[in-house]
């Protein structure tokens, strides 16, 4: 079938969709209603759950998801030949990309919102006309659900609103004559409608009827005193008046009415993405239940792209307000003064037709005027840069039709309380989005030469930030031939290359504008934040950082985030972004003396050294104990409870000791540089982070050069070749174990010797050298039991039995073996027990008793995990294996191989996770040979 070019789609009337002029069967009622939701959505995904509520609502059938999933599938392809329409499901839910001037309702909502926009009468009454003219009957005619019903009230609603609208059109084109039959019927039918009963009474007025005018209007009011015990309102009695009165300039000329406020902004250009965002406001839209004034409020920090955002949906969504839109600037976070709720008030007042010579002066009056001049109003307020709770809520619109829409630097959680307030947080742009905002910036520039790389570097640069990106974006529109020059900006002077005299078009400008509100210890704890190490913060840390009571700390960490310089994510842990910490630091060099700057920093780097020592200890008490000096004054280590809490502490905060140990190479705090890398070995070797061990212990090594007990450096060295051995660094390994060995020789310190000797063994065991690893670890052996320290004899009696048992000398190592786990067992260390079950397990396999196999290695994975030592479980499950297929259980063996995969691919041991695919091939080849 060839490519179909002109689609329509219509939901006002029955569900149709026609291809070049002809209609196509679009099967039972609910697959109708299936692209009905499509088609009302059409352009923004559809979550599951909410469709199947959409069609079904509360007759869900009992396999409702898999019926969705078919109507979805015959429905695309049934849509598949349509150019430029697909339907796709995305993890948001499905979407169906379609242009929206090819939905009639969409058409519908467009041709009113540019009739409403009109500035001739003729033009709107002809937009009015078509608009109108897509109506083929009740919306969504055959479809049923609670949604369908709510969503064809609120159809019928906007076509009677386009109605009135196309009257009031029509009247001022003298046009009352033709009107008059059809008011007469509708004011009879509705006779509770002010709007249309004022209508119908110039319209006979016109006519020359004005007994009859004035009759209607007695009628009314009789209508509405009986039924609502209310008078008609100012306007249709003002009417009634000037009608009595036989007013001649009524008569006489089209009476123009108040102007529909149209106060937004122009729509920023370029913008690009937040579709989550966009989705969000209009869902809250779509779901508001008309009982109280729906508020949405938009926060983050300066320059994330707000007002942007509000006022690209504000315009996308002007049809919806088609009684205008209030907008204002309330300086919340700028140079200027923030603006008053009573001046504010002025303005909107006199927008809506009060002239500022008859407003009220106290704020009271002004708010209940103007809550009474925009109730029962479809409108919306936007309210840009918002300081406070206090300064929006005075001008929350009255009744409960409009919409109000804050941006703000603080996140308002009294907004939230107290109104019902929707918020919608703006993170960073992504990096799809970022790209599609720089490459649209420089146009035709981006098909000539190399810019794509310099495109990537600028997305890094700016770190997804949308003030950055704009800023960066109308630089490269201005001369894309610098887009070189710009890349080297930023990447020298980082925040500085974005700053600008212009102070809106200065991110540390804009920046800076959020620390006003901020007391002055709140100042120095952000300015403090962005020179601690690490990604990001916790509570305990800002303690010591700040040298603040925990309660006090807290208090200040809520300002910060409240005032949208902080994150509060999951874990009570904080961040900020990229480039508001770089402005943090900035703010901490510029303003904080340097001894405030120097003991803060000491405070944390030893709450980080002292907690992770309080860790390793937890871990591995048989080590031997190194303890650091004591942490300076006002630092408050944690106190871990068990390993299991060590374990997690280390795993949350990896990344901050790692930035730690950084931190401390640059200060010259040589000690902390050595006591980390020591403090975070047994972590490292449990997880695998094998090339952070390596980075940790060259700087470690480093360091004991600075440090007065040789002692320090026989151990880097140690540590060093074994973190080179686990990498494959064969030669390196050998180089710094030989270092050590020759130091510990010299100093006769038989307990770094012994500890030589056994990661030698481990060393030469990856070079497939059992025979040199088994003479490694026997020597190891004999040093320990002259130190009668039993668990490291222990590890050695096993590593001994180990090599013995690759070498096929089985019972020899067995019995080391036994002897290891009698050991371990009377001076409890579950890590060694579980390394000689996987040991006798290995033997059990070897020596054909597959079963015994199977069990010990279930005890030693059992221990392992429960030591949250990934290494290992990924070692054991990868020897596991072979059993289950000595005893024909292959579906056993390829469970574990495909976790012992899984867990190497994490701990990126590739070389590993080779082999053991390997195996699993082997298996699936050739299921009957080992």
């Amino acid at each position: 079938m060839g490519v179909l070019v002109v689609a329509e789609f219509r939901v006002l009337g029955a569900v149709e969709t026609h291809v070049d002029g002809h209609p196509v069967d679009l099967g039972s009622p609910r697959q109708r209603g299936v692209l009905a939701v499509l088609l009302l959505h059409a352009n923004h995904p559809v979550p599951v759950d909410q469709f199947l509520d959409h069609v079904w609502g509360e007759h869900l059938p009992q396999r409702g998801r898999n019926a969705l999933y078919s109507y979805v599938s015959r429905l695309r392809a049934i849509l598949a030949p349509i150019r430029d329409v697909s339907l796709q499901r995305r993890s948001s839910g499905y979407r169906l990309t379609v242009d929206e001037a090819a939905v009639d309702v969409h058409r519908f909502r467009q041709l009113t919102a540019e009739a409403r926009a009109s500035a001739e009468d003729v033009d709107a009454l002809t937009l009015f006309d078509r608009a109108l003219g897509l109506w083929r009957g009740p919306a969504l005619a055959g479809l049923d659900s609670p949604w369908i019903a709510s969503v064809r009230t609120t159809l019928e609603a906007e076509r009677w609103a386009a109605e009135l609208d196309r009257t009031d059109a029509a009247l001022r084109c003298g046009r009352h004559a033709e009107l008059l039959a059809d008011l007469i019927t509708h004011a009879t039918q509705q006779p509770l409608d002010e709007r249309l009963a004022a209508q119908a009474m110039l319209a006979l007025y016109r006519s020359g009827r004005q007994a009859d005018a004035l009759q209607h209007y007695d009628h009314m009011r009789k209508e509405l005193a009986e039924q609502l015990g209310v008078d008609p309102n100012p306007a249709l009695q003002q009417l009634h008046q000037r009608i009595l009165a036989a007013d001649v300039a009524l008569a006489a000329r089209v009476v123009t009415p108040r102007a529909t406020p149209r106060q937004l902004p122009p729509a920023p250009a370029g913008f690009t993405g937040r579709v989550t965002e966009l989705d969000a406001l209009t869902s809250s839209l779509d779901s508001t239940d008309g009982d109280t004034v729906l508020i949405s409020t938009l926060t983050g920090p300066g320059g994330i792209g707000k007002t942007w955002l509000a006022l690209t949906w504000a315009h996308r969504n002007m049809d919806r307000f088609p009684d205008g839109q209030l907008s204002v600037d309330l300086h919340g976070f700028s140079p200027d003064v923030p603006k008053h709720p009573a001046d504010v008030l002025a303005d909107f007042l006199a927008a809506l037709g009060v002239d500022r010579d008859h407003q009220p002066t106290n704020l009271d009056a002004r708010i209940a005027l103007y809550r009474t001049r925009t109730t029962d109003k479809r409108m919306l307020i936007l309210l840009d840069n918002a300081a406070t709770t206090d300064q929006i809520e005075p001008l929350l619109p009255g009744g409960t039709t409009c919409s109000v829409l804050v941006t703000s630097r603080h996140r308002l959680p009294a907004l939230t309380a107290r109104h019902g307030a929707r918020p919608v947080r703006l993170d960073v742009l992504a990096g799809a989005e970022a790209r599609t905002l720089l490459v649209a910036a420089l146009g035709d520039a981006h098909d000539h030469g190399d810019t794509e790389r310099a495109v990537i570097e600028l997305i890094g640069l700016c770190k997804g930030f949308p003030l950055a990106l704009g800023l960066v974006a109308a630089r490269i529109r201005d001369d894309p031939d610098l887009l070189d020059d710009l890349v080297a900006d930023l990447r020298e002077l980082g925040l500085e290359a974005l700053d600008s005299e212009d102070a809106a078009a200065s991110l540390p400008t804009v920046l800076s504008w959020s620390l006003r509100n901020l007391t002055d210890h709140q100042r120095t704890v952000f300015g403090l934040l962005g020179i601690a190490p690490g990604p990001d913060t916790t509570l305990p840390a800002v303690v010591s950082l700040s040298g603040l009571s925990q309660a006090a700390a807290r208090r200040t960490l809520s300002a910060l985030e409240d005032a949208s310089l902080l994150e509060r994510r999951p874990g009570g842990r904080y961040a900020m972004h990229d480039l508001v910490r770089d402005y943090s630091a900035t703010t901490a060099d510029t303003f904080l003396p340097a001894d405030v700057r120097d003991t803060a920093l000491t405070r944390v780097m030893d709450f980080y050294l002292h907690t992770a020592h309080t860790a390793e200890r937890l871990l591995d008490p048989h080590r031997t104990p190194l303890r650091p000096g004591r942490p300076a004054a006002g630092v408050h280590p944690l106190s871990l409870s068990d390993a299991a809490a060590a374990m997690d502490w280390l795993e949350d905060e990896h990344a901050t000791l790692l930035a730690a140990q950084r931190a401390g190479v640059a200060l010259g705090r040589h000690d902390l540089v050595w006591h980390l890398a020591w403090d975070l070995e047994i972590f490292h070797l449990r997880r695998g982070h094998r090339h952070d061990a390596l980075a940790a212990w060259r700087a470690a090594l480093h360091a004991a050069a600075h440090l007065p007990d040789p002692v320090t450096r026989l151990r880097a060295h140690r540590l060093l070749g074994s973190a080179c051995s686990r990498l494959g660094l064969h030669d390196e390994a050998v180089e710094h174990l030989a270092a050590a060995l020759e130091l510990a020789t010299h100093h006769q310190d038989l307990t770094e010797q012994a500890h030589a000797h056994w990661v030698l063994a481990s060393t030469w065991e990856r070079q497939e050298d059992d025979r040199r690893a088994l003479e490694h670890a026997r020597h190891a052996l004999n040093l320990y039991r002259l130190l009668d320290r039993p668990v490291w004899e222990a590890d050695a009696l096993n590593a001994v039995g180990w090599y013995g048992a690759r070498l096929g000398e089985f019972d020899t190592a067995r019995d080391h073996c036994h002897a290891a786990l009698t050991l371990y067992r009377h001076h409890p260390y579950p890590t060694g027990e579980a390394a000689t079950l996987d040991s006798l397990a290995f033997i059990a396999h070897q020596t054909g008793d597959h079963q015994q196999a199977l069990d010990l290695y279930d005890q030693a994975l059992t221990l392992y995990r429960s030591l949250g030592d990934t290494v290992r479980v990924a070692d054991t499950l990868g020897r596991l294996g072979w059993p289950h297929v000595a005893l024909g259980q292959h579906d056993r063996a390829r469970a574990v191989w495909r976790e012992a995969i899984e867990l190497h691919g994490q701990q990126g041991r590739d070389t590993d996770a080779a082999r053991v695919h390997r195996q699993l091939d082997a298996l699936d080849q050739h299921p009957a040979s080992r």
